[in-house]
């Protein structure tokens, strides 16, 4: 039996169609926020001393995966306090303190300042894995994989014009007034959210709040959602790791004397172009074949894809095989939510995405840390291998952490 959909004022409008709109802007512009900064941020860390080479890259790595690590660290407390007080006040918090920060960082006199505000800005972290929490209570179960996968094209797609509005701006105006640009688009989430976002939530006493052994109680299938985290990790693990050697790889496949920027640029963004069209038939087709084989024929195929990468001989075969790299990530980062919504209750929905940020976290860091150590032993096309050796030992943990999914599926059809 189809689930009903709750309704508000108009009744053609389910309540959680309208915030599906509204959270997809949110963490498009949360998107572009944070990936219009990253083409300059390092140029930023320049301007504010006069550092050595090695001081410069010291500084930029540290300014760079500050947000990250504090993202890792502060997210399971903001999900607890999700649980307690909605998704929606934590949506206000996170898009407000976002602006804020944001536009501090433009007004910074030394990097020591600037460090410390991206520390700042990894606390203030949590919209995108609220909207998901938020969209996950709310939508009904048989749309949940057309919904998320739908706001995760929001994510993407901001992170896919990011780069190229962030050097725009950075263009036409300077490093810093792009800061304050940042913080202004930044401020509008924070008022969308706050009048536009509908959630009905009865908060919960901290004394009847549960603790973190009992909430691993209270889902059916712990060692599923556990494996989830991991994948998650290893997913965003095995995409950053290859951020830092694309344009060196770029460089060197092609002609001396060509416009290695563009194409570094244009290499980088065809996933999210591929991703933020497929994401939403993916998660649409999840729900009617099933998540769990969606997201096993993305592992595969991402396997399949990953391996020729190291032996292309031209920008061309190298950008038809990242255009199937963005068609796997559709598959991949959504399914693993549809699976956490589907298998968590909505009483620790919040957690249990904070935890889920947290390990994406923990891979955004671990990821380009992989990519440089694996280029200075084994050379460039040594990462795309060991990409490849990461994600086929995701698949087996999954194919794993599923097995007793598949025995209730199989003896359910039976």
């Amino acid at each position: 039996m189809t689930e009903p959909e709750p309704t508000i004022s108009h009744p053609k409008r389910p309540v959680w169609r309208r915030n599906l709109f509204v959270l997809w802007f949110g963490t498009f512009m949360a998107g572009l926020a944070f990936s219009e900064i990253m083409p300059f941020l390092s140029l930023y860390v320049d301007t504010l001393g006069n550092f050595t080479k090695d001081q410069l890259n010291l500084y930029s790595g540290i300014t760079f995966s500050a947000t990250y690590l504090m993202t890792a660290i502060a997210s399971p407390m903001w999900g607890r306090l999700a649980d307690r007080k909605g998704r929606k006040l934590m949506l206000i918090r996170a898009s407000l303190g976002m602006a804020i920060v944001m536009a501090l960082m433009g007004a910074v006199t030394n990097v020591w300042e600037l460090m410390a505000l991206r520390f700042i800005q990894g606390i203030f972290s949590g919209y995108i894995s609220n909207a998901n929490a938020l969209m996950a209570t709310q939508a009904p179960k048989s749309k949940s994989g057309q919904a998320l996968g739908t706001l995760a094209t929001g994510y993407v797609g901001g992170s896919l014009f990011g780069p190229l509005l962030g050097g725009i701006l950075a263009e036409i105006f300077s490093y810093r007034v792009t800061f304050f640009i940042t913080g202004a688009l930044l401020l509008s989430v924070f008022i969308l959210s706050y009048f536009f976002v509908t959630e009905s939530f009865k908060p919960v006493e901290k004394q009847n709040m549960l603790s973190t052994k009992e909430v691993l109680g209270v889902i059916k299938h712990p060692k599923l959602v556990l494996g989830m985290f991991i994948t998650t990790l290893i997913i965003q693990a095995s995409n950053m790791s290859i951020s830092p050697i694309l344009s060196l790889y770029v460089r060197e496949i092609m002609p001396k004397g060509s416009a290695i920027t563009l194409f570094s640029g244009i290499v980088a963004a065809i996933p999210g172009v591929a991703a933020l069209f497929a994401a939403p038939q993916l998660g649409r087709l999840g729900d009617k074949v099933g998540t769990e084989l969606v997201l096993t024929v993305g592992f595969i195929f991402a396997i399949l894809v990953y391996l020729p990468m190291a032996f292309v001989t031209n920008v061309w075969q190298l950008m038809f095989l990242r255009f199937l790299i963005g068609i796997s990530n559709a598959t991949m980062l959504p399914a693993v939510q549809t699976l956490l919504s589907k298998n968590t209750p909505p009483q620790v929905t919040g957690r249990i995405f904070s935890w889920n940020q947290s390990f994406q976290a923990v891979g955004s860091v671990l990821g380009p840390m992989i990519g440089s150590t694996v280029s200075t032993v084994f050379d460039y096309s040594g990462v795309f291998i060991s990409t490849s050796v990461l994600v086929l030992m995701n698949f087996l943990l999954f194919w794993h952490n599923t097995a007793t999914l598949r025995r209730q599926h199989l003896k359910h059809e039976n």
